[in-house]
């Protein structure tokens, strides 16, 4: 007969894995006026057009089509060619970007509405470095953002 100390260690490190499996997958849309489709073909309907560094979670993969997910829900087919391995973030509302991981520490600047930024790493602590298209560098809660 197993310890109850055994079955819990097991019980954990199942869902451990299993949370593992279900890891969200983001890319960024790579070029402007790139087509999102209903189906995974050229001549299924155009459902919009997302723009350079739009961020779409992965759902799955077929052939050289990605189905993602927008911000909003909205569910549709990208060509694997126009999606970017650079990741970027879109913000949520207004919010502040921080010089460290820290809301202590100053600020760098403040991020409005729906402002991409490169991600530059998750530091797995519920920050996330980020790059502004000017150049500055700084910290931002992850539940500000979308994408990450």
């Amino acid at each position: 007969m197993r310890k109850p100390r055994t079955k819990l260690a097991l019980l954990a490190a199942l869902a451990l894995v299993a949370g593992a499996c279900h890891a969200l997958e983001f890319r960024s849309i790579a070029r402007h006026g790139a087509v999102l489709y209903e189906a995974p073909k050229d001549s299924a309907k155009k459902l919009f057009v997302g723009s350079r560094g739009m961020p779409v979670e992965v759902l799955s993969e077929d052939g050289t089509w990605l189905r993602v997910r927008d911000r909003d829900g909205t569910l549709a087919w990208l060509k694997k060619a126009d999606a970017s391995s650079k990741r970027y973030i879109a913000v949520l509302k207004p919010t502040t970007v921080y010089q460290k991981a820290d809301a202590g520490s100053p600020a760098v600047y403040k991020a409005g509405k729906d402002l991409l930024l490169e991600l530059q790493d998750n530091t797995r602590t519920g920050w996330l470095k980020v790059k502004h298209r000017d150049g500055l560098i700084g910290y931002i809660r992850i539940e500000e953002v979308w994408g990450a």
